[in-house]
C-alpha cells in the first residue's frame, strides 16, 4: 500500500458548496461542447492562458502579440518577453506528453518554460531561497537539500489521496509555490501543472484560461497565497482559486453562444441520463436555452423515430431512451 503525506488544509461549507457548483458547470460544458471540437476556441484561450500567466510576472506582450508570434510574424517588444513567449508557447504545446506525477515530467517542462531565462532551466534548486516584499523576506523556502522529496511526497498526495481532484489541484498549486522547488519559474510552473493535472480528468481545463481571472485578480492571488502561508494550510487559496475556476466556467458558458438542432439535443442528452427515466423538466434543466414547446417537440419527434419510450400522461410523462 503506498502511503503518502497530506498537506494540512480544511474542506469547508463553502469549498464544497464551489466543488458542487463547478462539477455543475463541467456537466453542462460536456452538454454543449460534445459534438463540437472547439479548435479556434482551444487556440484563443491557450493564447490568453499564455498572456495572462505570463503577464502576472510581468510579461508586457498582449494578445496580438502573441497571436503574431505564434503566426511567425515579426514583434517589436523586449526580447525578454518574446523569449518568455515562445518558451511558453513551446511548453504549452507538449501538454499531451508530460505525466502529472512525475518530477521528470515537472522538470522537462521548467526547462521548457525557462530555457534561456535561467541558468538552472529544468533543474531542482541547491541553495536556499526566499521571496522579498516591501524589502523584507515575505517566505523562506524550505531548505534545497528537502526540495526533492518534499515535491516527491505531494505528487504522491496528488495521485492517490481520495479527495476530489479539483481541491488537490489546488493543494498541489499552493504548495509547489511553498516548496519553490526551482531557483525563478515557480509561478508559471504552479499554474500550468494544476491544468496539466486537471485536464487529464476533465478535458475543459485543456483550453479553460483560469489565468485570465488570477491576473485580473492578481492581489487577491498572492493574498491568498500568504493567508495560506500564515495559517499553515492551503485552506484559504483552495477557496479562492475554486471560486476562479467556477467563474471561469460560467464565463465561458455565458459567453458561448451553443446552436443545437432537435436530433444533436437528444443524443446529447443520451450521454447524461444513460438509461434513466427522465421527464421534460430533467430535459430542460440541461438545455436552458430552449423554450417548453421545444422541449416538448424535440421528445415527440424522438419518440415516433423509436428514439425514445414514452410512458404516462401530462405532468406524468416519463422518457427513456431505448436499448441499442
Amino acid at each position: 500500500m503506498i502511503v503518502s503525506m497530506k498537506p494540512p488544509y480544511s474542506l469547508t461549507p463553502q469549498i464544497l458548496s464551489k466543488i458542487v457548483s463547478i462539477s455543475e458547470k463541467i456537466g453542462e460544458v460536456k452538454t454543449a461542447y460534445l459534438l463540437h471540437p472547439a479548435t479556434e476556441l482551444r487556440k484563443q484561450n491557450r493564447i490568453k492562458t499564455i498572456q495572462s500567466s505570463l503577464g502576472i510576472e510581468g510579461n508586457t506582450l498582449t494578445v496580438e502579440q502573441i497571436t503574431a508570434i505564434i503566426n511567425n510574424k515579426r514583434v517589436l517588444a523586449p526580447q525578454k518577453d518574446i523569449l518568455e513567449v515562445k518558451n511558453a508557447i513551446a511548453a504549452y504545446q507538449q501538454i499531451d506528453r508530460y505525466k502529472p506525477y512525475s518530477i521528470a515530467s515537472v522538470c522537462d517542462a521548467h526547462n521548457l518554460l525557462m530555457n534561456g531565462l535561467v541558468e538552472a532551466a529544468g533543474k531542482i534548486r541547491t541553495s536556499n531561497v526566499g521571496i522579498m516584499k516591501d524589502s523584507k523576506f515575505s517566505h523562506i523556502a524550505p531548505p534545497s537539500h528537502l526540495v526533492k522529496t518534499q515535491l516527491q511526497d505531494l505528487l504522491k498526495y496528488v495521485k492517490n489521496d481520495k479527495d476530489p481532484l479539483l481541491i488537490k489541484s489546488c493543494v498541489f498549486h499552493y504548495e509547489f509555490e511553498f516548496i519553490h522547488p526551482f531557483m525563478d519559474g515557480n509561478g508559471r510552473m504552479g499554474r500550468l501543472w494544476q491544468t496539466v493535472l486537471l485536464r487529464k480528468e476533465y478535458p475543459v481545463f485543456d483550453f479553460l484560461p483560469i489565468e485570465s481571472l488570477i491576473k485580473k485578480r492578481q492581489a487577491d492571488y498572492y493574498s491568498a497565497l500568504e493567508i495560506s502561508d500564515k495559517n499553515g494550510d492551503s485552506t484559504a487559496f483552495i477557496d479562492f482559486m475554486l471560486s476562479v475556476i467556477d467563474d471561469s466556467l460560467e464565463e465561458l458558458l455565458s459567453s458561448q453562444p451553443i446552436h443545437l438542432k432537435a436530433e444533436n439535443r437528444i443524443v446529447l442528452f443520451k450521454t447524461i441520463v444513460k438509461t434513466n427515466p427522465f421527464s421534460r423538466k430533467d430535459y430542460m434543466r440541461h438545455f436552458k436555452n430552449i423554450s417548453t414547446a421545444t422541449a416538448s417537440r424535440d421528445l415527440k419527434q424522438a419518440a415516433e423515430q423509436g428514439v425514445l419510450l414514452k410512458s404516462g400522461e401530462g405532468r406524468m410523462t416519463l422518457y427513456e431512451y431505448r436499448d441499442e
